[in-house]
């Protein structure tokens, strides 16, 4: 009998998405420009096998860490120089800890995910090493980005405050009712595992009946969940690349309204090279 028959009988069982090996990923950075900014710390945490395991790495950039930046993660200049590891060992460290972690079945997990994974790639060309795609000797390339499954599973959340939008990694935790440390927020450890934790009670919330949801989430306007029940990662993943492309096109004509040159990129997990 095929699969689909009475209770699934007979049927292999697939781990649901949220319950997979996850690397838990996040950079602090020079800045937000993923063609010039530099790597300042990078966290890579290994989680779902038989215990949780960090990897964190301090660089010195290279280049001055703005005061801007600074005032985010609380790097100076200084402390890198003087603490940091050679920005070329860093980069190669952390592209080679997820690329490990991948082969191993891990998928990659983080928030707002092609900042990321596009600063992590220009700064592995930056040092003439070789890219994580061309690492994974065939292992498929999977990614959960909490940004876009909030943003399609809550479409019409609001703004928390002038200061507070809706999609902000605070604005989640607060959201799937996870404590938040504004002291330790924004280090890389940190903001890694809280993406990694939304993702799971994304997830969870996608495999439960509504009427079991939290009253926090059931009285959403038109939740969607539930669409992201019984995929696999691979499904997942490429929902995701529409996902994000929709989301991006929808910004993009609201910013028209006022900028008619206005540009959002879509792509997603990683944003194409600009060209020379």
């Amino acid at each position: 009998m095929a699969c689909g028959g009475a209770a699934g009988r007979g049927c292999p069982v697939t781990t649901p998405w949220h319950k997979s090996r996850m690397a838990a990923f996040d950079l602090e950075t020079t800045g937000v420009d993923v063609e010039q900014d530099r790597i300042v710390t990078a966290a890579v945490i290994d989680l779902g096998g038989t215990k949780r395991i960090p990897h964190e790495w301090l660089a010195d950039p290279g280049i001055e860490i703005p005061e801007g930046a600074t005032a985010v993660h609380g790097i100076t200049t200084e402390h890198a120089q003087q603490n940091g590891k050679p920005a070329h060992d860093v980069v190669e460290d952390v592209a080679e800890t997820l690329a490990g972690l991948v082969q191993l079945g891990s998928v990659i997990v983080g928030h707002n995910v092609p900042y990321d994974l596009t600063l992590l790639d220009r700064e592995c060309r930056r040092h003439n090493l070789q890219p994580l795609q061309d690492r994974l000797d065939g292992a498929p390339l999977h990614v959960i980005d909490t940004r876009v499954l909030d943003q399609h599973c809550l479409p019409y959340r609001k703004r928390v405050s002038e200061t507070q939008g809706a999609r902000q990694l605070i604005t989640l935790a607060q959201v799937y009712s996870l404590p938040w440390d504004e002291q330790a927020a924004h280090g890389c450890s940190y903001d890694a595992l809280m993406a990694a934790r939304i993702a799971y009670r994304i997830g969870s919330l996608a495999h439960t009946p509504k009427l079991d949801w939290p009253q926090s989430i059931r009285f959403n306007r038109r939740p969607r969940f539930h669409e992201l029940d019984g995929l696999d990662l691979g499904q997942l993943h490429e929902l995701q690349i529409r996902l994000a492309a929709e989301q991006a096109a929808g910004l993009q004509e609201f910013f028209r309204k006022t900028d008619p040159e206005a540009v959002v990129d879509g792509s997603w997990p990683l944003r194409p090279r600009e060209e020379s």
